[in-house]
């Protein structure tokens, strides 16, 4: 049976993507870290493989790192970390994943939706370990599937865009082609033209099908949100992984423009402090949220299985509000909010 976990109310952070590095036999890929505490055996030892990027990313890999740091000083133990390269192959993904758990590791969580296929395999490989997918379904005993609503919040972030453009001509970037970051990009745009139908939005996708590259290009998204701004947007929303980093770079350079950061809030992320000022807010994706109740749940001695979904009504998506750059509009974002959990806005998931 499944069933749905309670969610936490709180809104730290998240869309990006997932695939994953290689990690043969006892050989680590060179973006393999290793982080431990000086657990006393009571602990978790946590196996993370993460998205491309990996810790550091200042956006969907950093989101589920926050949770696994939380579990981790929470309950004591390690974590072991292992980094996909775009250069992945199944076998990899695979092989990482049962690296993880025949070391010990125990929860193995994979950081992202190219890991679905791996963990199916991996998962009944290991029926004694209590696995956890971000952003897809792996219909397994003991997996944990960590979905979110991204569509609801991608909505709220094209309301705020509609909102706030002058020149009436906003833009998505998306760092893959895929199922999940068109969800992203179909809330967004129904957001948009439900606030204004005669905004014109621009959209681009960095990278297709198998290659994960959009994701972990910063000059690519640059480069992108550059030809966005150039061709008259104002307002540029980016579900991309790094790549959306160059984005906010490029945004950052015009004056009067507007960039949407996602997954985490990028207005409080160090890395990007010089361009936070022209990050009007960001799709907040509570990762991290999903990654710490995984974890303290196989710490309880009750892992959490089924398919457990973090949604707008239940803060899983948010829009962050720091800066206060929205603070103006928030009574039409709380009246767009209020639909879409009463039911009478219906958000689309595919464009």
């Amino acid at each position: 049976m499944r069933r749905v976990a309670k969610l936490s109310a709180a809104c730290i952070a998240t869309a990006a993507l997932a695939v994953t590095a290689t990690a043969c036999g006892s050989t680590s890929s060179d973006n393999d870290t290793n982080s431990s505490s000086s657990g006393d055996g009571k602990g978790v030892k946590i196996g993370l493989a993460f998205d491309v990027g990996g810790r550091g990313d200042r956006s969907f890999n950093d989101s589920a790192a926050r949770g696994a740091d939380k579990a981790k000083t929470e309950f004591g133990g390690d974590i072991k970390e292992l980094t996909a390269k775009t250069s992945d192959t199944e076998a990899d993904r695979e092989q990482r994943l049962s690296d993880l758990a025949q070391a010990g590791y125990n929860p193995v969580i994979g950081v992202g939706y190219a890991y679905a296929a791996s963990m199916t395999k991996v998962a009944a490989k290991f029926p004694k370990t209590s696995f956890g997918i971000v952003d897809s379904v792996v219909d397994a005993k003991n997996v944990d599937s960590i979905t979110f609503t991204e569509e609801q919040g991608s909505y709220l972030a094209g309301v705020a865009a509609a909102l706030k453009s002058k020149s009436k001509h906003v833009g998505f970037i998306g760092g893959v082609d895929v199922p999940l970051i068109k969800k992203f990009e179909a809330g967004y745009v129904q957001g948009v033209k439900d606030t204004n139908p005669k905004i014109k939005v621009d959209t681009q996708y960095l990278s297709h099908g198998s290659d994960t590259s959009g994701f972990a290009s910063p000059d690519k998204g640059k480069e992108a949100a550059q030809g966005m701004l150039d061709n008259g947007a104002d307002v540029v929303y980016s579900a991309a992984g790094s790549s959306g980093n160059g984005a906010i770079e490029a945004v950052a350079g015009k004056k009067g423009a507007w960039a949407i950061g996602v997954d985490s809030d990028q207005y409080n992320v160090p890395g990007l402090s010089k361009y936070k000022n022209s990050i009007l807010t960001s799709m907040v994706k509570n990762v991290d949220v999903g990654v710490y109740d995984f974890v303290k749940s196989v710490h309880g001695g009750k892992p959490l299985t089924g398919t457990n979904t973090y949604s707008l009504e239940k803060n899983g998506v948010s829009l962050a509000t720091s800066g206060g750059f929205i603070d103006d509009i928030k009574a039409k974002l709380a009246a767009a909010k209020k639909k879409i959990v009463d039911g009478s806005v219906k958000v689309k998931t595919t464009p």
